[in-house]
């Protein structure tokens, strides 16, 4: 009884399932209620952002893949354009929400950040994604400036750029697919962390 009932304090199950981590003065920590409402919106946002962000990722690919097979300049460097409003008005600020509101949910709910190593990899590996991305919107943006002048002649110089956003487009698209998967299907596996939680809870049992 008390190692199910130590579980369901970790998990969120039970009537602790609306619990958050805080920490006490003396600095252990406890068990709070949150309110069940504003969690529900918050995994809401995150799960809408976090669908919206492989689905831009996905529309960007298939623009990406029109600018690289077409041999009309006009359409080439009017995608390349297209590619850097995408993404500094869609997928970025996407990717933004879906990483403040995982970490937030990870702060606010039994779940944790450090408790299960799927949490772990999935807030490590969202963090990285999200730099990578800002990194990769400079050449995207140097790129679309220069499909945005008249010169027809300025298409050949852009190329080797086209293929290099579809094959990056494509791999970002798979990664944050296997990070939805991760979500839902939640493997098992505590951490050091997460085990010595658990001994706590089985022996305030």
């Amino acid at each position: 009884m008390g190692l199910r009932y130590g579980r369901d304090r970790l998990r969120g199950g039970g009537h602790n399932r609306d619990r958050a981590p805080v920490r006490r003065r003396n600095g252990w920590p406890r068990l709070v209620r949150a309110s069940s409402s504003w969690r529900k919106v918050l995994l809401t946002l995150h799960v809408g952002s976090s669908v919206g962000w492989l689905g831009a990722v996905i529309a960007f690919l298939a623009v990406s893949m029109i600018g690289m097979n077409s041999t009309d300049s006009f359409i080439v460097r009017a995608a390349i354009v297209a590619l850097a409003w995408v993404g500094w008005y869609v997928i970025v600020p996407l990717a933004i929400g879906s990483t403040l509101t995982g970490v937030l949910l990870g702060l606010l709910t039994t779940w944790g950040l450090w408790r299960y190593y799927w949490v772990v990899v999935k807030t490590i590996t969202t963090v990285i994604f999200l730099v990578l991305l800002l990194l990769h919107m400079q050449p995207i943006t140097a790129a679309a400036n220069l499909a945005a002048r008249s010169d027809a002649a300025l298409t050949g110089r852009l190329e080797g750029v086209r293929e290099q956003f579809v094959v990056h487009a494509g791999a970002a698209a798979v990664a944050l697919l296997l990070l939805v998967a991760l979500s839902v299907f939640k493997p098992k596996g505590l951490t050091g962390y997460g085990r010595r939680r658990l001994e706590r809870a089985e022996r305030r049992a």
